[in-house]
């Protein structure tokens, strides 16, 4: 695969941001990943030779991202916080309920391929917690009884 038409032009504009093509790296790989859910290594492949890095580079950047996803994810992605604050604010049982709304355990793709559950060290909602944030979107502090509700949003 190479890069689409929209990928060059949303490439192209990335790069316009910084002194130098590598230092857009990051946000040269995320633009490509809006457009594919996440980074192969055919992705890695063509956002490296638009910027003249190699794929390892690349994949060195993306492993240490918390938000590049080298393998396919779902197209809503689930962020449960697992930080201290909502653990101890009911986590687990948040946790729980999402799992069996969904029917996948943490790390997993929906058979349908509508979410994947990932855990995150802290969404920053400490005073909201327990939280989840679903692609953008934060929602907290949530019971179990909320689960259903907040992922019906998402089509």
């Amino acid at each position: 695969m190479s890069l689409s038409d929209e990928e060059r032009r949303a490439l192209e504009a990335v790069v316009t941001h910084y002194p130098d093509h590598r230092a857009a790296a990051s946000s040269a790989l995320k633009a490509v990943q809006a457009r594919r859910r996440w980074l192969s290594d055919e992705a890695m492949a063509d956002v490296g030779g638009f910027l003249g890095m190699s794929v390892e580079e690349l994949d060195s950047l993306a492993t240490f991202g918390n938000m590049l996803f080298r393998r396919p994810v779902g197209r809503h992605i689930v962020l449960v916080c697992n930080s201290f604050a909502c653990w101890s604010l009911g986590y687990a049982e948040l946790l729980e309920a999402l799992e069996q709304e969904l029917g996948v355990g943490m790390g997993q793709t929906t058979p349908d391929d509508r979410f994947t559950l990932l855990p995150i060290v802290c969404l920053g909602a400490c005073d909201r917690g327990p939280a989840i944030m679903v692609d953008a979107d934060l929602h907290g502090p949530l019971a179990p009884a909320d689960v259903r509700g907040v992922l019906a949003r998402y089509a």
